[in-house]
């Protein structure tokens, strides 16, 4: 349980565990509110899924033996997948989301639904403790790991603890008021707590989906930009150049840079061995190095061939 893909392997197994309880609990007990917790816990897992693959692809890529089958169809390499399934993730559950909400007002504008609350109440404790302690353990690995993929996996624990943890109070609720004069209102109390999961979960993926769609359009982290023009400027003024033109993309975990450094017509000739030392001083100057860089260092006099 030390790497990215470990992790990930076991939130699967939780996850799906859960979903099957949570159906079959939330078909026994006739609560609409289980069975969605149920089917998010079912979508979130096949979601980690595609993210596993995609992770083991893109790992296997910087390997020997695999690059070379991979690099003829994916000369590229794969960082573009993951901002493609992190954003599809989180459409889907945003899109489940809504549509259990739509199902809870049509249920809470019909009188609403009775269930067994005893049992609505051992799910949601079973449920809450698996899905904290995931959430917890998931984090703290991710501390290390600093993985995309497990950041959103911890996020949608917590997220289902947060349901499950709002079920649990209103199953208690409902189970505490039979045979008293509120127990006209414990036919809404599934629905209406369905709408308030819902209301909670939506805005959840948001910010997940918003960085995936600016991974997907290549927009340029000004962060990463900054960074890449003050390197490039010092690297001008050390060695007589014209300027600099950089062009940078984050996409996934990757981080796609190109420099073009202007160099005066007419300047002193330089080996092939000069060269390549300049480029070896602005990536170290830079930074990051590993699998995850992409960087590209190019020298010319006619600033056309940098736009």
């Amino acid at each position: 349980m030390q790497t990215e893909q470990g992790i990930l392997r076991l939130s699967i197994l939780v996850t799906f565990a859960l979903a099957a309880f949570g159906v079959v609990f939330g078909v026994l007990t006739g609560s609409s509110s289980i069975i969605f917790d149920g089917v998010y816990s079912a979508l979130d897992a096949s979601m980690t899924i595609l993210a596993l693959l995609v992770s083991r692809l893109i790992t296997q890529s910087m390997g020997e033996r695999t690059r070379a089958r991979l690099v003829r169809h994916f000369t590229m390499g794969f960082w573009h997948l993951e901002p493609m399934v992190l954003g599809l993730s989180g459409f889907l559950l945003i899109g489940a989301a809504g549509y259990a909400l739509a199902n809870a007002v049509s249920s809470l504008l019909s009188g609403g639904r009775v269930l067994a609350f005893d049992h609505a109440i051992l799910y949601a404790a079973l449920t809450l403790c698996v899905a904290l302690g995931m959430a917890l353990f998931v984090r703290r690995a991710n501390r290390r790991i600093g993985s995309a993929f497990l950041e959103l996996d911890a996020k949608a624990w917590m997220i289902s603890a947060a349901m499950t943890g709002a079920l649990f109070v209103a199953f208690a609720f409902g189970w505490a008021i039979q045979g008293t004069s509120w127990q006209s209102v414990s036919p809404y109390i599934d629905p209406a707590v369905l709408a308030l999961v819902c209301l909670v979960v939506l805005p959840a993926p948001l910010p997940t989906v918003r960085q995936a769609l600016a991974d997907i359009m290549l927009v340029t982290p000004q962060d990463l930009k900054t960074h890449v023009d003050e390197v490039a400027c010092s690297i001008v003024t050390r060695h007589g150049f014209l300027g600099h033109v950089a062009y940078v993309a984050r996409v996934g975990r990757g981080r796609q840079i190109e420099l073009f450094f202007i160099v005066p017509r007419g300047a002193p000739a330089r080996s092939l061995e000069e060269w390549d030392q300049i480029r070896d001083e602005v990536g170290r100057d830079i930074g990051d190095e590993g699998p995850d860089r992409w960087l590209t260092i190019a020298f010319t006099t006619d600033p056309e061939w940098a736009t």
